[in-house]
C-alpha cells in the first residue's frame, strides 16, 4: 500500500518511512511558519488513543513590538491514519522564533495546521503564553469533543501566579 507524505512523495508504505524528508537529515531551521514542512507517518494502531506534544520554550515574536514572546504549548491529538512526524514538528514550532504573531494567532493557527495535515479524530491545544504588560495570556483551541473511550489527562500548566 503506497501513502503520500504532506510533501506529497509517494513511496512511503504502511510500516515504511522512507518517504520523508526530515527524519535523519541535516535540515535548516525554517525561516518562517509558512516556508515549514509538516510531515506525517501512517498510525499502525487499531485502537484510539491520546498523542500528547509539550513544549514549554515556545517562542514567537510581537508582531507590534518585534520583542520575543514566550509559552508552553500542550498538543494533545487522537490520531486517525495520521501521526506527525516529531522531528517536522519540532522544526515548524522553530520556525516561530523570528515570526511576528498574536498569541491566539500562533495557538490556533499551529492547531489548525495540524488538522490540515493529520486529520485527526480530536486535537486540542493549550498556549499558556508568559505575561505581556504584567496580563498572561491564555489560548486553547480544540477540533470538537473528544471520543467517549479515551483517558484525556489534564494539560497539567497551572495557571501563571506572578510572586503570589
Amino acid at each position: 500500500m503506497t501513502i503520500a507524505n504532506e510533501t506529497g512523495n509517494h513511496n512511503m508504505t504502511k510500516t515504511d518511512t522512507a518517504g520523508l524528508t526530515q527524519l535523519g537529515a541535516n535540515v535548516k531551521l525554517p525561516g518562517n511558519p509558512e516556508e515549514a514542512i509538516l510531515e506525517r507517518v501512517p498510525s499502525s494502531q487499531d485502537v484510539d488513543y491520546v498523542v500528547r506534544f509539550t513544549a514549554p520554550e515556545f517562542t514567537s515574536l510581537c508582531p507590534m513590538t518585534g520583542q520575543p514572546d514566550f509559552a508552553h504549548l500542550v498538543i494533545d491529538y487522537v490520531p486517525d491514519q495520521w501521526l506527525v512526524e516529531s522531528k517536522s514538528l519540532k522544526l515548524y514550532l522553530g520556525s516561530f522564533r523570528n515570526h511576528g504573531a498574536f498569541h491566539e494567532d500562533c495557538t490556533v493557527g499551529i492547531g489548525r495546521k495540524l488538522v490540515d495535515t493529520l486529520n485527526p479524530k480530536w486535537l486540542r491545544i493549550g498556549g499558556y503564553w508568559y505575561p505581556r504588560g504584567g496580563i498572561p495570556i491564555d489560548v486553547f483551541w480544540q477540533t470538537n469533543n473528544p471520543p467517549e473511550n479515551v483517558w484525556i489527562p489534564d494539560q497539567g500548566v497551572p495557571p501563571y501566579r506572578g510572586r503570589g
